[in-house]
Protein backbone atom coordinates (compact mmCIF):
# COMPACT_ATOMS: atom_id res chain seq x y z
CA UNK A 1 0.00 0.00 0.00
CA UNK A 2 1.49 3.29 -1.03
CA UNK A 3 -0.26 4.89 1.68
CA UNK A 4 1.06 3.65 4.51
CA UNK A 5 3.66 5.63 6.00
CA UNK A 6 5.40 5.34 9.92
CA UNK A 7 2.75 7.06 11.45
CA UNK A 8 -0.01 5.19 10.40
CA UNK A 9 0.79 1.97 10.26
CA UNK A 10 -0.62 0.71 13.29
CA UNK A 11 -3.83 1.69 12.18
CA UNK A 12 -3.58 0.34 8.94
CA UNK A 13 -2.91 -3.18 10.79
CA UNK A 14 -5.93 -2.83 12.96
CA UNK A 15 -8.22 -2.38 9.73
CA UNK A 16 -6.80 -6.16 8.51
CA UNK A 17 -9.42 -7.54 11.21
CA UNK A 18 -12.36 -8.72 9.36
CA UNK A 19 -15.96 -8.67 10.31
CA UNK A 20 -15.89 -12.16 12.22
CA UNK A 21 -12.82 -11.64 13.76
CA UNK A 22 -12.73 -13.14 17.79
CA UNK A 23 -12.80 -10.28 19.62
CA UNK A 24 -10.29 -11.24 22.11
CA UNK A 25 -7.89 -12.06 19.27
CA UNK A 26 -8.95 -8.32 17.81
CA UNK A 27 -8.15 -6.79 21.36
CA UNK A 28 -4.76 -8.87 21.83
CA UNK A 29 -3.29 -8.50 18.57
CA UNK A 30 -4.16 -4.83 17.96
CA UNK A 31 -2.73 -3.95 21.36
CA UNK A 32 0.48 -5.82 20.76
CA UNK A 33 0.78 -4.32 17.14
CA UNK A 34 0.62 -0.86 18.96
CA UNK A 35 3.25 -1.24 21.59
CA UNK A 36 4.86 -3.16 19.00
CA UNK A 37 5.43 -0.48 16.76
CA UNK A 38 5.63 2.16 19.03
CA UNK A 39 8.69 0.19 20.26
CA UNK A 40 9.97 0.39 16.73
CA UNK A 41 9.77 4.17 16.34
CA UNK A 42 10.72 4.76 20.32
CA UNK A 43 14.54 3.06 19.90
CA UNK A 44 14.78 3.89 15.66
CA UNK A 45 15.64 0.50 15.26
CA UNK A 46 18.00 -0.28 12.60
CA UNK A 47 17.87 -2.95 10.52
CA UNK A 48 20.66 -4.96 11.79
CA UNK A 49 18.87 -4.79 15.03
CA UNK A 50 15.86 -6.47 13.67
CA UNK A 51 17.73 -9.11 11.86
CA UNK A 52 19.99 -10.10 15.55
CA UNK A 53 16.22 -10.26 16.81
CA UNK A 54 15.06 -12.70 14.53
CA UNK A 55 18.02 -14.81 14.92
CA UNK A 56 17.64 -14.79 18.56
CA UNK A 57 14.16 -15.99 18.21
CA UNK A 58 15.49 -18.33 15.36
CA UNK A 59 18.30 -19.83 17.44
CA UNK A 60 15.53 -20.51 20.37
CA UNK A 61 13.54 -22.86 17.78
CA UNK A 62 16.58 -24.39 17.16
CA UNK A 63 17.58 -25.37 20.23
CA UNK A 64 14.20 -26.16 21.85
CA UNK A 65 13.26 -29.30 22.40
CA UNK A 66 10.83 -31.43 24.91
CA UNK A 67 13.74 -31.34 27.72
CA UNK A 68 13.83 -27.57 26.96
CA UNK A 69 12.11 -24.53 26.00
CA UNK A 70 14.11 -21.71 25.35
CA UNK A 71 10.68 -19.44 24.61
CA UNK A 72 9.81 -20.55 28.15
CA UNK A 73 13.38 -19.68 29.61
CA UNK A 74 13.78 -16.49 27.42
CA UNK A 75 9.76 -15.18 28.45
CA UNK A 76 11.25 -15.61 32.25
CA UNK A 77 14.35 -13.80 32.10
CA UNK A 78 12.14 -10.62 30.31
CA UNK A 79 9.62 -10.59 33.58
CA UNK A 80 7.12 -11.88 31.13
CA UNK A 81 6.03 -15.30 32.48
CA UNK A 82 6.21 -13.64 36.19
CA UNK A 83 4.20 -10.59 34.77
CA UNK A 84 1.19 -12.69 33.36
CA UNK A 85 1.41 -15.16 36.74
CA UNK A 86 1.54 -12.06 39.23
CA UNK A 87 -1.84 -10.04 37.04
CA UNK A 88 -3.78 -13.67 37.17
CA UNK A 89 -3.25 -14.44 40.76
CA UNK A 90 -6.33 -14.24 43.19
CA UNK A 91 -5.35 -12.03 45.95
CA UNK A 92 -6.45 -14.55 48.53
CA UNK A 93 -4.95 -17.34 47.20
CA UNK A 94 -1.62 -18.77 46.78
CA UNK A 95 0.35 -16.87 44.39
CA UNK A 96 1.23 -18.37 40.89
CA UNK A 97 5.18 -18.66 40.24
CA UNK A 98 7.03 -19.51 36.69
CA UNK A 99 6.83 -22.98 35.47
CA UNK A 100 10.38 -23.17 33.98
CA UNK A 101 11.83 -24.69 31.03
CA UNK A 102 12.03 -28.14 32.41
CA UNK A 103 8.44 -29.84 33.49
CA UNK A 104 8.21 -33.51 32.73
CA UNK A 105 4.88 -34.65 31.60
CA UNK A 106 3.01 -37.41 33.24
CA UNK A 107 5.45 -38.04 36.40
CA UNK A 108 5.32 -41.01 38.20
CA UNK A 109 2.31 -41.75 41.13
CA UNK A 110 3.68 -41.27 44.71
CA UNK A 111 1.80 -42.41 47.86
CA UNK A 112 1.62 -39.27 50.99
CA UNK A 113 4.16 -40.12 53.44
CA UNK A 114 6.62 -41.80 49.66
CA UNK A 115 10.05 -40.50 49.19
CA UNK A 116 11.43 -38.46 46.09
CA UNK A 117 14.81 -38.90 47.38
CA UNK A 118 16.47 -41.81 46.30
CA UNK A 119 20.08 -42.85 46.33
CA UNK A 120 20.98 -39.54 45.97
CA UNK A 121 23.72 -37.87 48.97
CA UNK A 122 22.16 -34.85 51.09
CA UNK A 123 20.33 -33.93 54.31
CA UNK A 124 16.55 -35.83 54.59
CA UNK A 125 13.92 -33.04 53.52
CA UNK A 126 10.65 -33.35 54.94
CA UNK A 127 7.94 -31.40 53.00
CA UNK A 128 4.48 -31.73 54.31
CA UNK A 129 1.07 -29.35 54.40
CA UNK A 130 -2.26 -28.92 53.35
CA UNK A 131 -4.65 -27.91 49.94
CA UNK A 132 -7.26 -25.58 51.55
CA UNK A 133 -10.06 -23.07 49.51
CA UNK A 134 -10.56 -19.44 50.28
CA UNK A 135 -12.58 -20.48 53.16
CA UNK A 136 -10.17 -22.55 54.58
CA UNK A 137 -11.85 -25.79 54.22
CA UNK A 138 -9.63 -28.73 52.83
CA UNK A 139 -9.40 -29.85 49.31
CA UNK A 140 -9.57 -33.68 49.24
CA UNK A 141 -8.24 -35.51 46.49
CA UNK A 142 -6.09 -32.09 45.09
CA UNK A 143 -3.03 -33.70 42.68
CA UNK A 144 0.03 -32.52 43.36
CA UNK A 145 2.81 -32.75 40.36
CA UNK A 146 5.88 -32.27 41.93
CA UNK A 147 9.40 -31.66 41.16
CA UNK A 148 12.80 -30.04 41.80
CA UNK A 149 16.90 -30.15 41.18
CA UNK A 150 18.82 -32.67 42.31
CA UNK A 151 21.95 -31.93 44.25
CA UNK A 152 23.94 -31.11 41.43
CA UNK A 153 21.54 -28.42 40.38
CA UNK A 154 20.21 -30.06 37.43
CA UNK A 155 16.46 -31.28 36.31
CA UNK A 156 16.42 -34.57 35.21
CA UNK A 157 15.79 -33.56 31.87
CA UNK A 158 19.48 -31.51 31.70
CA UNK A 159 21.33 -34.68 33.52
CA UNK A 160 22.05 -37.60 31.05
CA UNK A 161 23.31 -39.27 34.78
CA UNK A 162 20.08 -38.81 36.14
CA UNK A 163 16.15 -41.08 35.87
CA UNK A 164 14.36 -37.91 33.74
CA UNK A 165 11.68 -38.82 36.04
CA UNK A 166 14.15 -38.05 39.33
CA UNK A 167 12.61 -36.04 41.35
CA UNK A 168 9.32 -35.91 39.88
CA UNK A 169 6.26 -37.60 41.94
CA UNK A 170 2.61 -36.71 41.44
CA UNK A 171 0.46 -37.06 44.87
CA UNK A 172 -3.01 -37.35 45.67
CA UNK A 173 -4.10 -35.29 49.16
CA UNK A 174 -5.87 -37.28 51.32
CA UNK A 175 -9.68 -36.49 52.31
CA UNK A 176 -8.07 -33.57 54.76
CA UNK A 177 -6.26 -31.96 52.12
CA UNK A 178 -2.61 -33.01 53.43
CA UNK A 179 -0.01 -34.00 51.60
CA UNK A 180 3.58 -35.00 52.84
CA UNK A 181 6.72 -36.48 50.58
CA UNK A 182 10.57 -36.43 51.72
CA UNK A 183 13.37 -35.28 49.37
CA UNK A 184 16.80 -33.32 49.16
CA UNK A 185 16.84 -30.53 50.34
CA UNK A 186 17.33 -28.53 46.76
CA UNK A 187 20.25 -26.18 45.76
CA UNK A 188 20.52 -22.55 43.90
CA UNK A 189 21.38 -23.23 40.51
CA UNK A 190 21.82 -20.91 36.77
CA UNK A 191 19.83 -21.11 34.30
CA UNK A 192 21.35 -22.02 30.85
CA UNK A 193 23.22 -19.53 29.50
CA UNK A 194 24.46 -21.08 26.13
CA UNK A 195 22.00 -19.89 24.12
CA UNK A 196 20.03 -16.48 23.37
CA UNK A 197 19.18 -15.93 26.68
CA UNK A 198 22.22 -16.36 27.93
CA UNK A 199 23.59 -13.76 25.27
CA UNK A 200 21.09 -11.00 26.63
CA UNK A 201 21.56 -11.77 30.27
CA UNK A 202 25.84 -11.24 29.56
CA UNK A 203 24.69 -8.18 27.76
CA UNK A 204 22.84 -7.05 30.60
CA UNK A 205 25.10 -7.37 32.80
CA UNK A 206 23.04 -9.82 34.88
CA UNK A 207 23.80 -13.13 36.47
CA UNK A 208 21.80 -16.58 35.80
CA UNK A 209 21.32 -17.57 38.90
CA UNK A 210 18.03 -18.45 40.77
CA UNK A 211 17.19 -19.25 44.37
CA UNK A 212 16.63 -23.31 45.38
CA UNK A 213 13.09 -24.13 45.07
CA UNK A 214 10.55 -26.75 44.75
CA UNK A 215 7.59 -26.65 42.26
CA UNK A 216 4.24 -27.60 42.01
CA UNK A 217 1.12 -27.84 39.80
CA UNK A 218 -1.94 -28.31 42.09
CA UNK A 219 -5.12 -29.18 40.49
CA UNK A 220 -9.04 -29.92 41.65
CA UNK A 221 -12.16 -30.43 40.55
CA UNK A 222 -14.28 -27.12 40.48
CA UNK A 223 -10.97 -25.05 41.13
CA UNK A 224 -8.13 -22.90 38.89
CA UNK A 225 -5.13 -24.61 38.16
CA UNK A 226 -2.16 -23.29 40.12
CA UNK A 227 1.43 -23.65 38.97
CA UNK A 228 4.16 -22.23 41.51
CA UNK A 229 7.19 -22.90 43.04
CA UNK A 230 8.50 -22.38 47.16
CA UNK A 231 11.66 -20.78 48.44
CA UNK A 232 13.79 -20.96 51.22
CA UNK A 233 14.00 -17.84 53.53
CA UNK A 234 17.92 -18.58 53.94
CA UNK A 235 18.54 -18.64 49.99
CA UNK A 236 21.19 -16.00 49.12
CA UNK A 237 19.41 -15.39 45.84
CA UNK A 238 16.19 -14.87 47.10
CA UNK A 239 16.09 -10.81 46.33
CA UNK A 240 18.06 -11.81 43.03
CA UNK A 241 16.02 -14.29 41.36
CA UNK A 242 17.08 -14.35 37.48
CA UNK A 243 13.62 -14.78 36.34
CA UNK A 244 11.67 -12.34 38.88
CA UNK A 245 9.72 -15.89 40.68
CA UNK A 246 9.70 -15.09 43.99
CA UNK A 247 6.29 -13.68 46.07
CA UNK A 248 6.24 -13.06 49.92
CA UNK A 249 3.52 -15.99 49.78
CA UNK A 250 5.95 -18.56 48.44
CA UNK A 251 8.91 -17.91 50.88
CA UNK A 252 8.84 -20.98 53.10
CA UNK A 253 11.31 -21.69 56.47
CA UNK A 254 13.25 -25.07 57.13
CA UNK A 255 13.23 -26.12 60.98
CA UNK A 256 16.23 -28.25 61.47
CA UNK A 257 15.71 -31.01 63.46
CA UNK A 258 18.60 -33.10 65.63
CA UNK A 259 19.48 -37.11 64.69
CA UNK A 260 17.07 -39.65 65.95
CA UNK A 261 13.72 -37.81 66.46
CA UNK A 262 12.43 -38.85 62.29
CA UNK A 263 8.63 -39.37 62.79
CA UNK A 264 6.92 -43.06 62.17
CA UNK A 265 4.78 -42.85 59.25
CA UNK A 266 6.73 -42.36 56.21
CA UNK A 267 8.34 -44.43 53.34
CA UNK A 268 12.11 -43.37 55.63
CA UNK A 269 10.81 -43.60 58.81
CA UNK A 270 13.50 -45.94 60.80
CA UNK A 271 15.97 -45.19 57.88
CA UNK A 272 16.91 -41.27 58.68
CA UNK A 273 20.20 -41.41 61.05
CA UNK A 274 21.94 -37.77 60.91
CA UNK A 275 19.89 -34.73 61.09
CA UNK A 276 17.17 -33.34 59.21
CA UNK A 277 14.93 -30.76 58.21
CA UNK A 278 11.31 -30.10 57.58
CA UNK A 279 9.03 -27.26 56.21
CA UNK A 280 5.17 -27.58 56.76
CA UNK A 281 3.54 -24.79 53.67
CA UNK A 282 -0.12 -24.67 53.33
CA UNK A 283 -1.33 -24.01 49.57
CA UNK A 284 -5.02 -22.15 49.04
CA UNK A 285 -6.67 -22.66 45.73
CA UNK A 286 -9.37 -20.23 44.14
CA UNK A 287 -12.43 -21.67 42.81
CA UNK A 288 -12.64 -22.32 38.81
Amino acid sequence: MRNVTPENITEVFAGYFGKDTDPRFREVMAAFARHLHAFVREVDLTHDEWRAGLEALEWAGRITTPERNEFVLLSDVLGLSSLVDMINSHPGATSSSVLGPFHVSNPPPIAIGEDMKGDFEGEVLLVEGHVRDLDGKPVPGATLDIWQTAPNGLYSSQDPDQDIMSFHGLMTADETGHYAFTTVRPVSYTVPTDGPVGQILNAAGRHPWRPSHLHFIIKAEGFRPLVTEVFPDDDPYLDEDTVFGVREDLVMHYEAQPAGTFPDGYALSGKVDGPWSKVDFDFTLVGA
